[in-house]
């Protein structure tokens, strides 16, 4: 049996600050989430299926340990609520009520589909994206393919970051919903955090910045980094109505978090209509500190985002980029130079290319292909969600209301 989950804290910190927000505002809300397998060739057998159950019975197992309610009540997460705090101490995963995990459409060498189905209180289920994640693909690594290993992981992630914070990237370490093991992701972050602790000795202007996990963040002492999903503006989307939701989003977030976290994700509903809001609430972007940029064209973002401040009479060296889509230390680097001719300030969140880097053991000039899986929410009562991105292969909901928000927001 893998055991794939460290602890209920070994998930991204934007699943627990979401669950402080949805707890304070929809705590009633029913919901429910779709796995999909992206890389539908890469199939799952009977021992990865027997392991992913396995996996979610050790979740019922998990609790909030006395050492992690006291630092999440300390000055390291400050963004967290005491309220908040005891009702996670209180929490228990219960996958055999709300999980539906299925093997299907197995061939004669017992190769099949994995079907996921999460339903359940939003408040609850919010929770189960990334362990779950992490169960599948650690799973599959375990049992269907075997050909890699953990040689090199150590001072190939040391030999990225070296790179990164030698051309001033702030990293933040972005990896534990696309990981290939927690036992990877432990190698990578203390390879990280050790050869950051060394640059920043020699004067590197780079460093990493801290992680998205926070289990890992108690463990290195790294700052817990993370604000929101598009699973947040995607909800109050399907809750409140789509022509405002942006602004909603943001103003349910403050409401909870004050003058925490204002990093705003920009392209739930394509960035186009989420300028368009920023432009009618001079005050939001007066107020949020950032925006993060997720799918479409990173360079014109910057460009677009460059001219909205500027309408808003609002000086961008005051405002922060935050990069997530499929970074690596060159496009890091470059995204970096754009940024800094605009004036912003930047970030940088990485993912798949530190924790799910691998070469095939048989063959080391060779990739080992990771697992390309997403969980999604798929509906809030009986309203489905959508997710509209900046990608047409992002988007994600049925195509009815696809049609319908898109005429909608004119995009």
């Amino acid at each position: 049996m893998v055991r794939a989950i460290a602890s209920i804290l070994d998930t991204d910190l934007y699943k627990l600050t979401m669950q402080q927000a949805v707890l304070e505002h929809f705590p009633n809300v029913d919901v429910s989430y779709r796995f999909t397998n992206r890389s539908m060739q890469m199939r799952f057998n009977k021992q990865a299926y027997d392991s992913i159950m396995d996996g979610l019975q050790f979740l019922t197992q998990l609790t909030l340990q006395p050492h992690e309610y006291s630092y999440l009540l300390s000055d390291k997460a400050p963004m967290f609520k005491s309220s908040y705090v005891d009702y996670l101490s209180n929490y228990r995963f219960k996958p055999h009520e709300q999980l539906d995990v299925r093997l299907v459409n197995t061939d004669n060498n017992g190769f099949g589909d994995l079907e996921i189905d999460i339903r359940g209180k939003w408040v609850e289920t919010i929770l189960y994206e990334v362990p779950l994640m992490s169960i599948v693909s650690e799973s599959y690594f375990a049992y269907v393919d075997t050909d890699w290993s953990y040689d090199g992981q150590e001072s190939i992630a040391k030999e990225k970051m070296k790179s990164m914070a030698q051309n001033g990237i702030i990293l933040a370490e972005f990896g534990s919903r696309r990981r290939r093991s927690f036992q990877g992701h432990d190698i990578v972050i203390r390879a990280l955090k050790e050869e950051s602790d060394r640059l920043q000795n020699t004067g590197a202007s780079g460093k990493l910045g801290g992680t998205s996990n926070v289990f890992f963040a108690l463990k290195y002492d790294l700052p817990p980094i993370g604000t929101v999903a598009h699973e947040w503006t995607m909800g109050i989307g399907a809750i409140t109505g789509y022509k405002n939701a942006n602004y909603t989003a943001l103003d349910l977030w403050e409401k909870t978090f004050g003058d925490k976290l204002l990093i705003a994700l920009t392209d739930t509903f394509t960035t186009e209509a989420f300028w368009r809001e920023l432009l009618d609430h001079p005050q939001k972007a007066s107020k949020w500190i950032g925006i993060r940029q997720d799918s479409g064209d990173p360079v014109k973002f910057c460009k677009d985002a460059n001219a909205v401040y500027q309408q808003l009479g609002i000086d961008t060296h005051t405002k922060t980029i935050v990069f997530s889509d499929g970074l690596d230390s060159d496009l890091c680097i470059k995204l970096k130079q754009v940024t800094d001719e605009h004036g912003f300030k930047s970030s940088f969140g990485v993912g798949t290319y530190l924790t799910n880097d691998y070469r095939k053991a048989s063959n080391v000039s060779e990739k080992s292909k990771p697992l390309n899986i997403v969980i999604k929410i798929a509906s809030v009562g009986d309203t489905p969600t959508i997710k509209l991105s900046d990608d047409l292969s992002k988007i994600t909901g049925n195509n009815s209301t696809v049609k319908t928000v898109r005429d909608e927001l004119h995009v």
